[in-house]
């Protein structure tokens, strides 16, 4: 990477070079891990690099360099024996598709049935362990200079998720818990695992055939606009309805089917709400609709935000009102009409620069996967260039939502899917 980095320094590269943005998937592609996905969330983001960079980096998403033939029948003996070979009638040594914490093999049972392997590479423990300490001294350095954004909830919550997607048992409960929770959305699709040919470092389902989601951009609209659709239910209709999110919208986890419903895929990262900070979601949406400060202040305190004077409030209402614009005016529209370029690029400079000078802030670690969510979709939706009446949509989930109610689906779900609550 280093190299890399100075070679391009060296040469002053002032907008995109193909062969480098080559290189540096290579590069990303070989190191597997936390740092690859860091790749796949800048591919994520429209505009935010040069097309030539996004393009190679996108194919992170589900084209990864993936590991040889050896290594697939050495991980597959570790996990299902020596024998494993005769428990499929089909087995593809070449990978399917390749992330950052495995890869994808396609098979088939002995029952015809097709079949998708998802194997964990060797090892991960130690690379995510790995990673999470140079990112650890990577936020120390950085907050040196800048003292904008306290990251230590940041890095709490991002290693907390990063070490349960290691855990294959803990992401069969979470996709039986998604299975349940959107089995009334005949819009999304989730996987079935197949228990016995499962362990904590493999899952073998059933494989769902779909495309990229960026092969639809040069759909007709009413296809668009069905893809956007059905993304905002796969994942605000478990937010709203059992506390419940799927914390990684990158490009790789859903495909597109025939009829333009959707693949929803890879639950390792899960984020379980307390119903409060879910109905405080919406107690901002109310707030700032209704110019009603004191409830704003409301909601921030139950997320978690502390010491915050009414300033602060107003910087940080900045970014909630550009996230919750889209869903007040009860109008066919874009996701993003006013600000050209990355997907709320423009407003989260603003709110940097007005936050360095109040002194900065301390985001606490419920708020990154909600945010990160917020900000994946709506990138998705600007590569749809989708026109929906979000706010009808959004209202659809919200109206009549009781915490107490969130809770008991929650708390029964949850136990149905043998979910292990953790913080």
């Amino acid at each position: 990477m280093g190299g890399l980095a100075a070679k391009v320094a060296g040469d002053r590269i002032v907008g995109g070079d193909t062969d480098y943005a080559v290189q540096l998937k290579r590069v990303l592609g070989g190191l597997k891990g936390p740092l690859m996905k860091a790749a796949q969330i800048l591919a994520t983001v429209p505009d935010l690099l040069p097309p030539e960079y996004t393009a190679e980096l996108a194919q992170l998403q589900t084209n990864a360099p993936s590991m040889g033939r050896a290594f697939v029948k050495r991980r597959m003996a570790a996990e299902l024996g020596t024998d494993w070979r005769r428990k499929f009638d089909e087995f593809d040594h070449q990978a399917s598709a390749a992330a950052s914490l495995g890869q994808v093999h396609r098979a088939t049972g002995h029952d015809g049935l097709e079949l998708a392997c998802k194997l964990q590479y060797p090892d991960m423990g130690s690379a995510v362990e790995a990673d999470l300490k140079q990112l650890k001294l990577a936020i120390a350095v950085f907050r040196r200079y800048d003292r904008v954004i306290d990251a230590s909830e940041i890095h709490a919550e991002l290693s907390a998720r990063l070490r349960e997607e290691l855990d294959y048992g803990r992401e069969v409960a979470n996709m039986a818990l998604f299975d349940a929770v959107l089995e009334n959305e005949d819009a999304v699709h989730v996987p079935e695992p197949v228990p016995e040919l499962s362990t904590t470092r493999l899952i073998t389902m059933n494989w769902l055939d779909g495309i990229p989601l960026l092969d639809v951009r040069e759909a007709a609209l009413e296809e668009r606009n069905r893809v956007a659709h059905a993304m905002f239910r796969a994942w605000y209709m478990p937010l709203y309805g059992y506390g419940v999110l799927h914390g990684d919208p990158h490009l790789g986890n859903y495909t597109v089917r025939p009829d333009y419903s959707v693949n929803l895929m890879d639950f390792g990262c899960v984020r379980i709400f307390p119903p409060a900070f879910v109905g405080a979601v919406i107690d901002l949406y109310n707030a700032l609709r209704d110019g009603d400060e004191d409830l704003a202040v409301h909601a921030y305190e139950t997320w978690g935000f502390e010491n915050l004077d009414r300033h602060v409030i107003g910087i940080l209402n900045q970014w909630a009102q550009f996230l919750y614009e889209p869903l007040m005016e009860d109008r066919v529209r874009i996701i993003q009409e006013n600000a050209p370029g990355a997907y709320g690029a423009e407003v989260a400079a603003k709110v940097h620069r007005e936050l360095r000078e109040a002194g900065g802030v301390r985001p606490p670690r419920e708020f990154v996967l909600m945010d990160r969510a917020a900000i994946g979709l709506g990138s998705v939706f600007m590569h749809l260039r989708a026109e929906c009446n979000w706010h009808r949509m959004f209202h659809d989930l919200i109206d009549g939502f009781d915490a107490k109610q969130v809770g008991e689906r929650q708390a029964a779900a949850l136990a149905a899917a043998k979910v292990p609550v953790a913080g």
